[in-house]
């Protein structure tokens, strides 16, 4: 009879574990770099706050205090987690002054815990901006930590970004609400003058120096663009050309020959330019963010 009531009791214990709802994971992102105990200090803040929580990492590895970047490789990736995901993102040079911590909650149903200074700016407009918060410090703040200005990743967002994942605290226990806008850093937005296409280089394929743009694969085939078609493409830096020739656009890497220029549609179905089994952006000295600009037009054919 013990024996039964034993494993009823387990059973029970089993089916309320398993029927809890998971809670949302938080996802990490920031320019410190692996090098040191910055980010496990973020994640064992997190930790313990809840040792139930699932902690991932977008990146350490954006360049330092480079902001945009930041901005991008949260709308390159959130869109691909669940709804309610909590994103922690770093990248903070105005630590400890007057710029403020916010709780972004996009239309999609994503939290974004990160400085208000343009980290914002990209899932704003691509998400769409629910309700944004400022992060009331007197109670969303690491116990014993009001004498440290200087990591407020560790000390505020990580703090903050588990409680909200954990349910400890609700989104609107945050702090108070603010009007549904952030600081946006301008950017020129893909477009279409007549047979000329433009934009820019938000990011570079970091890993093999290719050179993503944001103009989409839908604005480059409202020119009748298709695979074997030879493209004029111009990149410029604070509008002083740096690269200006014709280029084959194909659908893969394979599709040229070793060491040759190449135009093609990255995963994020926009428009590239590489080096198959090279690097272009050494090659060529291309870096990337707002002052970086690209156009795009069929190469007339002689």
């Amino acid at each position: 009879m013990k024996k039964c009531c034993l494993i009823i009791a387990l059973l029970i214990i089993l089916f309320a574990s398993c029927s809890r709802p998971a809670k949302p994971a938080v996802v990490f992102q920031s320019d410190f770099g692996l090098k040191d105990g910055a980010v496990s200090a973020m994640k064992g803040v997190a930790s313990g706050v809840s040792p139930e929580l699932k902690l991932y990492d977008l990146t350490h590895e954006i360049p330092a205090y480079n902001i945009w970047e930041a901005a991008y490789r949260l709308e390159q990736t959130a869109a691909y987690w669940p709804k309610g995901t909590v994103f922690v993102s770093v990248v903070d040079p105005g630590v400890g002054t007057v710029r403020k911590s916010v709780v972004m909650l996009s239309k999609s149903g994503h939290y974004f815990v990160t400085p208000d200074n343009g980290t914002l700016t990209l899932v704003a407009k691509s998400m769409g901006i629910a309700a944004v918060r400022e992060i009331d410090e007197a109670v969303n703040r690491r116990s014993q930590s009001n004498q440290s200005y200087t990591f407020h990743g560790r000390d505020v967002y990580a703090f903050t970004g588990a409680r909200l994942a954990a349910g400890v605290i609700s989104f609107e226990q945050v702090g108070k609400q603010l009007p549904d806008t952030v600081i946006s850093i301008p950017f020129q937005q893909a477009a279409k003058n007549g047979n000329q296409l433009s934009g820019m280089i938000p990011v570079l394929d970091v890993q093999y120096g290719n050179i993503w743009t944001n103009i989409p694969d839908s604005l480059l085939h409202s020119l009748g663009v298709k695979a074997g078609d030879s493209l004029q493409v111009q990149l410029l830096h604070k509008d002083s050309l740096v690269f200006n020739q014709p280029i084959p656009f194909v659908h893969t890497f394979g599709d040229v020959p070793e060491g040759n220029v190449m135009a093609y549609i990255n995963s994020l179905m926009q428009f590239s330019v590489a080096i198959n089994m090279g690097n272009f952006a050494s090659h060529y000295q291309i870096g990337s963010g707002p002052h970086w600009k690209v156009k795009v037009e069929k190469a007339s054919v002689k």
